[in-house]
């Protein structure tokens, strides 16, 4: 007969007490809210996309899947040649549009430097600013500055806010920037726009 009192049994069923309910509650906090938040954030997100093709398409899920294809087809459709001499001419043309160029050139180059063949959000830095010690997080996004009149010796570096969508641009000299080559990108951004909140872990882990 197994013994209740053995470490085995101590250690699968914990002994509830009545003076750790604060600690309890807070410990279900850290389990539930984010569990609550991601999984009402992908249902949100879901139910928009899905709802992108209504009156149109009623069926759950179909409009999502109808959206997927879509992009899907659309890339495929652009690797031809021909294709991408018509969207390379309507890409000129839009860009030399008033009114329209400042929208569409800055919203096709935002992504790109996300998930095109021009990415800069890529190399991970850190960056003094302001006083000595004092360093930033950010993103290497260009070395040539030469069309600002600062030569080799300034790049840009992009710094992400805290829990916000915003960040602020610097231009600084070279020996102002420490490059972060352990870390991924991802996890540097996780951490500068958590505020530090969360663990980073190294490429190789």
């Amino acid at each position: 007969m197994t013994n209740p009192k053995s470490p085995s049994r101590r250690y699968l069923i914990p002994k509830f007490r009545f003076r750790s309910i604060g600690q309890y509650f807070l410990r279900g906090l850290l389990v539930i809210v984010p569990l609550l938040l991601t999984a009402a954030l992908l249902i949100w997100f879901f139910r928009r996309m899905d709802s992108l093709l209504s009156p149109q398409i009623t069926t759950p899920g179909l409009g999502l899947a109808t959206l997927f294809v879509s992009v899907v087809l659309v890339g495929w459709i652009s690797s031809f040649f021909f294709v991408r001499r018509t969207f390379g001419m309507i890409d000129r043309g839009l860009e030399h549009t008033p009114g329209v160029s400042f929208i569409y050139s800055s919203l096709r180059d935002f992504l790109e430097a996300f998930v095109g063949n021009k990415r800069r959000f890529t190399q991970s830095v850190l960056v003094n600013v302001a006083a000595e010690e004092v360093w930033l997080v950010g993103f290497l996004t260009d070395e040539d500055l030469d069309s600002f009149g600062l030569g080799a010796k300034f790049v840009s570096v992009y710094v992400p806010q805290s829990y916000n969508v915003a960040g602020q641009l610097y231009l600084v000299k070279r020996e102002r920037v420490r490059p972060i080559g352990h870390l991924s990108p991802a996890e540097v951004m996780k951490y500068a726009v958590t505020g530090g909140a969360v663990e980073i872990h190294d490429k190789d882990d």
